[in-house]
């Protein structure tokens, strides 16, 4: 049941992310690592609430060591899938929506296990 709750609430920060990076790079001409980047950063902040108060609910006040290590992990994301993203478009030649579903595919397995771990050893 929690990695059906991980995947439902993940499912739901994709498609803002994918949504938030479209935006920025179809209609703002922002370069797609940097919409990427910004995409991402908004989707940690939903998902964190998200998986804190959802996913993996147990407590409601966590401590800031399990703060810490879950924004540690998503800035370890966020150097995941910019650099698979870079490779992916800029070495395969992939639309960077592409690149981008992939990514989230590697970052997701990554995400799972570390706030996992981030969320419930607090």
């Amino acid at each position: 049941m929690e990695f059906a709750k991980f995947l439902i609430a993940g499912g739901s920060c994709f498609t803002l992310e994918l949504g938030i990076l479209y935006g920025l790079t179809e209609f703002f001409s922002i370069h797609y690592l940097t919409s990427a980047a910004v995409a991402f950063s908004i989707s940690v902040v939903v998902n964190y609430i998200l998986c804190s108060e959802w996913v993996f609910s147990g407590k409601k006040n966590r401590s800031m060591r399990t703060k810490f290590l879950f924004v540690a992990t998503s800035i370890a994301g966020l150097g995941i899938n910019q650099l698979c993203m870079w490779i992916l478009v800029e070495k395969f030649f992939l639309h960077y929506m592409m690149a981008k579903i992939i990514s989230t595919g590697i970052v997701t397995l990554w995400n799972f296990f570390t706030k996992r771990f981030a969320l419930k050893s607090d």
